[in-house]
């Protein structure tokens, strides 16, 4: 279970840092916006933007903020188009990274990713240069910050709605699943009560890099950095495994 464990330590560790709500808000804004334009403004009838309804409300975005965005987005008014484009490279010691971007001009992020990769050391390369290290996964994060959710409780709800494995972490619980019907599990875990902070693909690597050079950690912390506050990267997956 580490793969998904180091990788919602890294969402929870990012959102920490960004701190600010609007530039959470822009991100998960555009996902809200692609989801209504591939399946409609209900979520109802849209699994996909249920799951993004609920993330933006874990991450504190008032509802008015969500009711006005999807109101505009499946009203026609949002003009801006996104496109999803992953990028693929190596961090510094060869750590292998990807990132999952939502953009309106592919030429803009792809320089601007391409220039993060060379200033900390690393460099971006071609599609599948990484990606055969990583497998996609469905991941459901539930909120347990208390530490009150019962472990046998939770097997037996967490399996009812259809997930393959899951595992108690640091005030959360991290649950796999396909990731073809991870929006369906947190939909149903959310019926029965549980608080889900997200439900999402994910890529969790096969296998992990260490860095012992202090000059090499800097750098793949500035490269991460660098990676996470840009508007159009929506996820950036990797395999360094943080001391």
């Amino acid at each position: 279970m580490s793969g998904h464990s180091k990788w919602s330590t890294i969402k929870r560790k990012k959102g920490e840092k960004d701190g600010a709500r609007a530039k959470v808000f822009t991100k998960i804004s555009r996902e809200i916006i692609v989801a209504i334009k591939e399946g409609g403004g209900d979520p109802q009838n849209n699994s996909k933007l249920a799951a993004l309804i609920q993330k933006a409300k874990a991450n504190n975005i008032p509802n008015d903020n969500i009711d006005r965005l999807i109101k505009k987005a499946a009203g026609g008014d949002e003009k801006n188009n996104y496109e999803n484009c992953v990028y693929e490279g190596y961090g510094p010691n060869g750590v292998a990274v990807i990132v999952d971007c939502l953009t309106d001009n592919r030429n803009r992020t792809a320089g601007e990713i391409r220039h993060y990769f060379d200033k900390f050391g690393g460099n971006m390369g071609a599609t599948g240069c990484v990606s055969f290290m990583f497998s996609l996964k469905g991941i459901v994060v539930l909120d347990n910050e208390d530490g009150d959710i019962d472990e046998d409780k939770a097997m037996e709800d967490i399996l009812e709605a259809g997930g393959d494995d899951f595992s108690f972490e640091d005030g959360c619980i991290e649950i796999t699943t396909d990731p073809k019907t991870v929006n369906e599990v947190g939909e149903a875990l959310a019926k029965l009560g549980y608080k889900v902070l997200s439900a999402e693909e994910a890529q969790v690597p096969s296998t992990y890099t260490t860095l012992t050079d202090e000059e090499h950690i800097k750098k793949m912390g500035l490269l991460l950095d660098m990676l996470e506050d840009n508007d159009d990267v929506q996820n950036v997956w990797h395999n360094w495994e943080e001391a």
